[in-house]
């Protein structure tokens, strides 16, 4: 069931968000993630497949707060060994599980999804609908990694995008100027894709595998 967001007068959905990308931090040295910030700011991106509006993004979003779920559990058992996600995977795998491992290869996937399809629209100046950015970032995301049953559950979700002008008047309050909105979509989408590109690479190592 879709969650009620309260964007707050003269605020936009950003504005909800108790951690946000921007807040998560990154060590200067190994690039490590930290785990708390990280999970909150990606369970208040679930948010957007509720202002998405349709019942068919239910199961991308239900996707997203399982492996959260799984990432969070491992780091409630091990807390010492799991202050960023580069350590709490490698501390998993060296006990020869990969549950926790496994949910954060696909909540990575399914943020690389989220950040490639704003990224998309953002390209686009307006020129295409939001149906065609998320089909694009789903097809070089998440489809690859996706069975034949499941294509089709993600892919009627992506068919399911509301308007363009639709989806952006949900994510202000009335009378918010549409350019804060655009400089704070900017600036978390800046946050997303930097975090992202990092796990890609971890995730993508030797020291990630299982």
């Amino acid at each position: 069931m879709a969650s009620t967001i309260l964007i707050p007068p003269g605020g936009t959905w950003f504005d909800t968000h108790r951690k946000s990308f921007i807040d998560v931090p990154i060590d200067s040295g190994d690039q490590g993630i930290a785990t708390s910030e990280f999970l909150e700011a990606a369970e208040a991106t679930t948010t957007l497949f509720d202002i998405l509006g349709s019942v068919a993004f239910t199961p991308v979003k239900n996707d997203m707060l399982g492996n959260i779920k799984k990432i969070r559990e491992r780091q409630l058992a091990s807390p010492l060994q799991c202050s960023t996600l580069q350590s709490l995977v490698k501390s998993e795998l060296a006990t020869k599980k990969h549950t926790a491992t496994e949910g954060l290869l696909w909540l990575t996937r399914a943020l690389d999804f989220t950040a490639q399809a704003l990224r998309a629209d953002i390209a686009s100046g307006e020129s295409q609908e939001l149906s065609a950015s998320f089909r694009s970032a789903y097809t070089s995301t998440l489809a690859p990694h996706h069975s034949f049953l499941v294509k089709p559950i993600f892919s009627a979700a992506m068919s399911a995008t509301p308007y363009r002008k639709d989806f952006y008047a949900k994510m202000v309050a009335g009378g918010t100027d549409p350019k804060k909105l655009d400089d704070a979509k900017r600036i978390w989408l800046e946050a997303l894709e930097q975090r992202v590109q990092i796990l890609k690479q971890f995730m993508a190592s030797k020291e990630a595998k299982w």
